[in-house]
């Protein structure tokens, strides 16, 4: 059986992770795939996008690349890599406000399906000001948005208290939450294995090391694969996964 039996999620979903490079932005794509193959209209926001200064292709550029759903949209843009209100900060650019973010999303959700909403590094960075001059978080975004939580998860060691303080956090907010593996190894090891165990309870995916350097056509036809039923996906049986895998 599927770790996280649920009707398929629609609306706005956060995506955030356990900490930053954990895969949010491949698992993004990866959604987003699935949700298009199996009929939806998907849009992709991206709050805040750091880093612009260094080069790397921005998140949207990547989502848009693997998956190329309907829309994609990125509501500020700062160039240093860091948590998105220090960087607006450092930047003397206006920060983030939660509900012109919060506007954003819903303008989304009139015209799509699905809106998933990419974070930046973990849970509870500071994104941006509330109008009370108070920062906001993606936790919050959560709760504003009555959005559920797609949470990014490592595969290896460390990984089962970062993602337990993140499901944790969640469920004291009364956000509905779900855990993706970010990059499962080619060759996984006892503790993968063992960590593996401990999040079935709540996992609804998880992603080969490497997804996002895949073909976007070969992307696009894996994703379903990588996903249980609440996210689009076909993954059913981790047991069965697992002899896959092995």
């Amino acid at each position: 059986m599927c770790a996280v039996s649920a009707p398929a999620w629609r609306g706005p979903v956060l995506v955030t992770g356990t900490d930053t490079g954990v895969g949010k932005t491949i698992t993004t794509a990866a959604v987003a795939a699935a949700a298009q193959a199996a009929g939806l209209r998907v849009a992709v926001v991206k709050p805040g996008q750091t880093g612009t200064a260094t080069g790397e292709p921005a998140d949207a550029d990547t989502v848009d690349r693997l998956a190329a759903p309907t829309t994609t949209r990125t509501l500020a843009s700062f160039p240093d890599p860091l948590a998105p209100l220090a960087a607006a900060r450092v930047a003397e650019l206006p920060p983030l406000e939660l509900y012109t973010v919060v506007d954003a999303v819903r303008a989304e959700a009139d015209k799509h399906d699905l809106v998933l909403i990419e974070g930046a590094g973990g849970l509870l960075v500071p994104m941006g000001l509330r109008p009370s001059g108070e920062a906001w978080t993606l936790a919050d975004l959560a709760v504003s948005l009555g959005a559920p939580a797609v949470v990014v998860a490592r595969a290896g060691l460390g990984t089962l208290n970062h993602t337990a303080l993140t499901l944790e956090a969640l469920d004291r907010r009364a956000v509905p939450a779900g855990v993706v593996v970010g990059a499962w190894p080619a060759e996984p090891e006892l503790v993968h294995w063992a960590n593996l165990t401990e999040l079935v309870p709540n996992l609804m995916g998880a992603l080969p090391t490497g997804a996002g350097r895949m073909d976007p056509g070969v992307f696009r036809r894996s994703a379903p694969g990588w996903l249980t039923p609440a996210l689009y996906g076909v993954l059913d049986d981790w047991r069965a996964w697992a002899e896959d895998v092995q």
